[in-house]
């Protein structure tokens, strides 16, 4: 029997994934109080809440005017297994420069680690997860930070290249214009239920170790503008800053939004990630919701390296709905 095999690594963390990410009401009181730092090249900052920072840099060799993606992403064990948890984290810290429409150039690891309660081998496991996804990426993996820490965290710092002209941000939505989502939701609850009972899900580890990389390139293709990602604040709650960010307001299809198989099912069952039930009082009162409260937690369900929520078609993705004029409710869900 392997180490791996005798630590369930979920055992030893309070929340799990994006799940753990401070509830959002509560950010924004502390982020409102901060003054940031920044200039005219700073495109994109905290202003708006989107998924990394954006600065201008100096035109290349070839005259075209380039931009630098930065972001950083980290969280607690979502899965027991060392190695996938590695690669759902690193996936997870990639999406931040993919859902600005750029690519990452390099990352540094970010570890904490209880050595004293869990084999440091397994810490092995998670960085070579990690470093996996990264070299999948394209994307230089090099050096990092690590802390002896009574939970264990994984993540990344990432560094990308962006076209200024180019990118994919949330305040840039528009009235008429669809809403398309890339990777079905139900990973909140799937990681609660393996949390709870050892259970793995395959469907669910295939899902957030999937790169957002084509579904980002095939948006900017497109002539998309807007979009952001799906992790900790759910659907709803990503889709309410988007549409507070670009002044619009947004219709919701419940029947056309994507589900992994067993997540219905896990639902009915309790297991529910305590950071969805947030997620959904935060945004509840900016709701015309038009379907049961059950539908509405599962919209609301906190996701670990979700897919892209695009303002725009994007070839081979589901349509779930589209943006309108801001009208009394913010989200319309029917």
């Amino acid at each position: 029997m392997t180490a791996s095999a005798d630590v369930r690594l979920t055992q030893y963390a309070a929340g799990g994934g994006c799940a753990c990410k401070v509830p959002p009401g509560e950010l924004e009181r502390v982020l409102a109080n901060v003054v940031p730092a920044g200039g005219d090249d700073l495109l994109v900052g905290v202003e708006n809440g989107d998924d990394a920072a954006v600065v201008r840099i100096e035109a290349g060799p070839d005259g075209r005017s380039r931009a630098v993606v930065l972001t950083t992403d980290f969280f607690t064990p979502v899965v027991d297994d060392p190695y996938d948890w590695g690669r759902i984290a690193a996936a997870n810290a990639l999406s931040d420069v993919y859902a600005m429409g750029g690519e990452p150039l390099v990352a540094v690891n970010l570890l904490a680690w209880p050595r004293d309660r869990v084999p440091f081998e397994l810490a092995a496991e998670v960085l070579r997860g990690g470093a996996d996804v990264a070299r999948r990426a394209g994307c230089h993996l090099a050096g990092g930070h690590s802390i002896d820490d009574p939970e264990p965290k994984y993540g990344l710092a990432v560094t990308g290249i962006a076209d200024p002209a180019r990118l994919l941000r949330n305040d840039a939505g528009a009235p008429g214009v669809p809403l398309t989502l890339t990777k079905p939701l139900g990973l909140g609850v799937l990681n609660n239920r393996h949390k709870a009972t050892g259970e793995v899900f395959p469907e669910a580890v295939a899902a957030m170790t999937t790169l957002n990389r084509d579904a980002s390139r095939a948006a900017l293709a497109a002539g998309v503008v807007c979009a952001t990602d799906v992790t900790g604040f759910g659907l709803l709650g990503h889709l309410h800053k988007l549409c507070r960010a670009s002044g619009v307001s947004a219709v919701v299809e419940a029947a056309a939004v994507p589900y992994l198989e067993p997540a219905r099912a896990s639902y009915a069952a309790g297991y529910v990630p305590g950071g969805s039930r947030r997620n959904l009082d935060w945004v509840r009162p900016h709701l015309d919701a038009q379907v049961s409260e059950d539908e509405l937690v599962l919209l609301a369900d906190a996701q670990t390296s979700g897919g892209l929520l695009v303002a725009g078609e994007v070839p081979g993705y589901p349509v779930i709905g589209e943006l309108v004029p801001a009208g009394a409710a913010t989200i319309t869900v029917r």
